[in-house]
Parts: structure tokens; sequence; C-alpha cells
């Protein structure tokens, strides 16, 4: 086995005192993904595609035996303004929240923050009769 391709061990926690500084190669996309320009001491999501893994139970313990792609599938925004993105596993079905690094990719975080709107959980084209229900005239403008 390569020096470069074996898993790093350390002590239960490590990662939560420390920084994630090492390059990792995206389950997901390939990409090379490098800790600079994260913004962050602790990189945990892939820039390009913004998935991570589940390997953590509790933020940087590393004890989650799931291993399953965490795929986007939404963000919102924190109190003080910031994006997250929230992940759902692929395997287990876990969701977690994780804030957004520095270089993410804008476009694909503008696709998933767009996503509820251009597909709506009702047809569309029943918006106007939908309004005249809630009391209002249906029309669409003022």
């Amino acid at each position: 086995m390569n020096r470069e391709n074996k898993k790093k061990s350390y002590e239960k926690g490590y990662y939560k005192k420390n920084a994630c500084d090492e390059s990792f190669t995206c389950k997901a996309c390939g990409r090379l993904v490098v800790p600079e320009g994260a913004g962050t001491r602790h990189r945990n999501h892939c820039p390009n595609c913004l998935t991570s893994l589940h390997v953590d139970n509790e933020p940087g313990d590393r004890a989650a035996d799931c291993g399953g792609h965490m795929e986007p599938v939404a963000v919102w925004v924190r109190k003080n303004g910031e994006w997250a993105i929230i992940h759902r596993c692929n395997r287990c079905g876990e969701i977690s929240s994780n804030r957004i690094a520095a270089d993410d990719n804008p476009m694909k975080l503008m696709s998933i923050a767009m996503r509820p709107l251009t597909s709506p959980p009702f047809p569309i084209e029943r918006i106007q009769e939908m309004t005249r229900l809630m009391g209002g005239d249906g029309s669409m403008v003022k």
C-alpha cells in the first residue's frame, strides 16, 4: 500500500479541535478538493458538487459508520445571514447542516436555492385559483 493511500488515524474527536487540512478526492464527482480557499479550518464538502460524506455523528467526531454520500438537498440562511447547506445521506437518510465555504460553486448553490421555486409542489397554473380561494381576487397585478 502506498503511503498516500494509507488512512491516517487520529484519536477520537481529533477533528473537533484541529483543522482538517488534508486534500481529498471527492467520491461523488472525482475532483481533487484542497483545504485552501475554503475560508474555514474545517473543509467538510466538495466545493464543486457540494457533496459530503457521512463520517460524523457530531461535527468532527468521525464516529459514523455509514460512509454514505451526503447530497446537498437545500440551503438555508442562518440568523447572521450566513448560508448553510442541508445535506441528506443517500444511504441512511441522516440530515445535517454545513456552512458554505468561500470557494463553493455559486451556480450550484443558487440552483439548489431556486429548486422550490422552479418545481413547486402544486401546478403553477392554479396560482390564480388558489389566490381567489384564499380571499384574493386572483389577479396577478396590484
